[in-house]
């Protein structure tokens, strides 16, 4: 399969055949970041004198033979995932302006590290994470490679635009209600979504925002991500749980076909309209899907809109952020004031510090119920197909507009946070072009701990598709 640029298995390859080395492979990659960076504000803090070191380093050795993407350039969002001494501002000014370093290194940075990827910068987010537009005030917006009028989506945006513009072929990305998806789908990536427990938050953490959140990649490829999921899906001692492990890795599955699923697909939601292009999307995927031999039926779980959903999910995102926000004050020695964080988000911790210990763990207990609920659909189906977001790439400023955007926010987000809260896995992929010639993905869903059939699909579709060969305006050559 010819892809404009190699994908991230590809890279490897050549270094492998040393037909390419880690040190050329790293300055490609940086030459591509200086002259698209500028334009897109994707990368924020660049990484490259560590990552020269390492990637000689790694030119002088024989790759490990865990280390299955040996080599190969890449870029970590800048939240959650720390290197101890590097910067992270997490989209916030106080941060920034404190030029606040990691104490720590998290797991997951060592396991990215252990796949033998060299980090050479971090990417853009919005503050704290909490929005799916990437343009906080700390570090200015991030523009869409596809058109620089228009937003990569959030929270993983930066990784989004330098994925999607050919500047690396994988990201590291983290989604608490659509935060990987949403950028791959207005970006015209693919996004992955991995099952509660599946990536560890050690060593500080055992679960992010009750279980909500979890880490991934952004890329090109079924195979690159299939490939990542294998080398940062292990437990590690202390884990509060984990995902069951595939019965062969997630990259050997690619190879055999997923059989005849059965496949459910939803393209309306009873909290808003769901604009035509994105139905569209849905329902050229479900013909697709058909022609490929699936059965595909319109049906959906009844609680997929439960008008509950996002009351619970606001009070323990809320909850959580309190608690995120004390922490980060006191790593920068002194209290967060008004002047340090954004309006929204200054307004979200408020929230969090109202709600009392029993509210929270009510919030908690409906999560758990409501994961059981979504669950029995899955008895009967096996992948469900959804949009991924109600409407196209919305313009740079419509979310962050003070009076407009929380409204717009509710009206996007009809199909991501239910998987986040049940825990399932989920994925964006880049099946189709709106009207106005932006990407718009399409979602599957998988039951719980369900990744292979989702990226066996996802291979399916790939193959009878050609989104890879598809390129936005602003792409490195």
């Amino acid at each position: 399969m010819h892809h404009p640029l190699p994908d991230g298995v590809e890279l490897a390859h050549l270094v492998h055949q040393g037909k390419a080395s880690p040190v050329e492979l790293l300055e490609d990659a940086i030459s591509r970041a200086n002259k698209l960076n500028p334009s897109l504000n994707a990368i924020i803090h660049r990484l490259d004198e560590q990552a020269r070191t390492n990637a000689k380093r790694m030119s002088d050795q024989k790759a490990p033979e865990d280390a299955s993407l040996w080599g190969v350039p890449f870029l970590t969002k800048d939240l959650t995932v720390m290197t101890e001494g590097d910067p992270y501002h997490a989209g916030n000014v106080a941060l920034r302006d404190s030029d606040h370093r990691a104490e720590h290194t998290t797991h997951l940075a060592t396991m990215f590290k252990r796949l033998g990827l060299i980090n050479f910068g971090r990417t853009n987010t919005p503050e704290f994470g909490l929005t799916v537009t990437t343009e906080p005030v700390s570090h200015g917006p991030t523009k869409n490679p596809w058109n620089l009028d228009y937003s990569t989506g959030g929270s993983s945006g930066g990784s989004a635009a330098a994925v999607a513009a050919g500047i690396v072929p994988i990201a590291h990305a983290n989604d608490g209600g659509g935060s990987i998806r949403v950028p791959a789908s207005e970006c015209g990536l693919v996004g992955l979504k991995p099952s509660r427990g599946r990536v560890s938050f050690g060593p500080k953490l055992g679960e992010s925002w009750a279980g909500v959140a979890i880490d991934g990649v952004l890329t090109r490829s079924i195979r690159d991500s299939a490939r990542v999921l294998d080398g940062i899906s292990y437990p590690w001692p202390g884990d509060p749980y984990w995902a069951p492990p595939p019965e062969l890795s997630f990259e050997k599955q690619l190879s055999i076909l997923p059989g005849q699923l059965k496949i459910g697909v939803v393209t309306s939601s009873s909290w808003g309209p769901i604009h035509q292009d994105c139905i569209d999307a849905v329902q050229k995927t479900a013909l697709l899907l058909q022609d490929l031999g699936h059965v595909v039926e319109n049906d959906s779980p009844s609680a997929l809109f439960d008008d509950e959903l996002f009351h619970h999910f606001r009070v323990g995102m809320a909850a959580n952020e309190a608690l995120s926000a004390q922490k980060l004050s006191d790593a920068i020695g002194r209290s967060f004031t008004s002047e340090d964080m954004e309006a929204d988000t200054r307004a979200l911790i408020e929230l969090g510090h109202t709600y009392t210990a029993t509210e929270y763990i009510t919030s908690v207990q409906w999560f758990h119920y409501y994961t059981r609920r979504m669950a029995e659909w899955w008895s009967k189906f096996d992948v469900l197909l959804t949009p991924v977001i109600a409407h196209p790439p919305p313009k740079l400023g419509e979310l962050r507009d003070p009076k407009l955007g929380t409204n717009r926010i509710r009206e996007l987000l009809h199909f991501t946070v239910q998987f986040n809260v049940s825990g399932q896995p989920a994925i964006s992929l880049p099946m189709h072009t709106s009207s106005t010639g932006l990407p718009v993905g399409i979602q599957l869903v998988g039951a719980m701990h369900q990744e292979s059939s989702l990226l066996q699909l996802g291979q399916q579709l790939e193959s009878s598709s050609s989104w890879h060969n598809r390129k936005p305006i602003l792409y490195a050559t």
